[in-house]
């Protein structure tokens, strides 16, 4: 239930009811936990422990129960639905943030297109092929995707350690999820760099050369 299992107490039943809990009567108690044998199993046991505690406690038919009966695998099922939604949001947020990135390194690559178009002109009369052209301005985008990664990753660890040792919080950073960093960076990298890359290669180097 999410409880420290260090800060537990255990003590005689007798003494928990007399002294503890304050029960209303003799010997009674005010939670049991019962576990099924398998998960397949857990509705009929369910039933099984209702119909044993309104026998006990003498409930007639068709009078509400005074008892309430708790299925875990319920409550952990909705546990996992919030897990799901909590996942999916925090994915649409990290792909907001990827377009924003994204669309920034092409903007950036589109002005040093711009900036560098006789540059170019000169590399394309000496002999430059299209895809010579296309594959600098890539690896130029990627590396600027990798380093802004490198960066994020440094300032995700650091501040997961940081809470980690100011909050006693257990954190754990898998190799595969920076892996994925990585491999996702240099994906927008290729993708949103492709555009000015391609602009670049399709420059006429007469053009290109004339341009002040």
């Amino acid at each position: 239930m999410g409880d420290d299992q260090d800060d537990t107490a255990v003590v005689p039943i007798t003494t928990a009811q007399r002294n503890l809990f304050g029960a209303q009567f003799k010997d009674s108690v005010r939670m049991i936990m019962a576990k099924a044998q398998s998960e397949e199993i857990m509705p009929k046991v369910e039933n099984s422990i209702n119909e044993l505690l309104r026998e006990r406690h003498r409930i007639r038919a068709g009078a509400e129960d005074d008892f309430s009966v708790r299925n875990l695998s319920a409550v952990l099922a909705t546990s996992a639905e919030a897990a799901n939604v909590m996942s999916m949001l925090l994915g649409a947020i990290a792909s907001i943030s990827l377009l924003v990135g994204g669309i920034g390194i092409m903007n950036i690559m589109l002005v040093s297109v711009t900036e560098r178009t006789r540059e170019i002109g000169i590399r394309i009369a000496i002999g430059a092929r299209e895809k010579d052209i296309l594959m600098q301005f890539l690896m130029e985008a990627v590396m600027i995707s990798l380093i802004g990664c490198i960066i994020g990753v440094v300032i995700g660890v650091g501040g997961a350690f940081l809470v980690e040792k100011i909050f006693s919080t257990a954190i754990v950073i898998t190799q595969s999820s920076i892996v994925v960093a990585f491999l996702v960076a240099t994906g927008v990298g290729v993708f949103f760099g492709f555009y000015p890359a391609r602009k670049a290669a399709k420059l006429e180097p007469i053009e290109a050369l004339r341009y002040q």
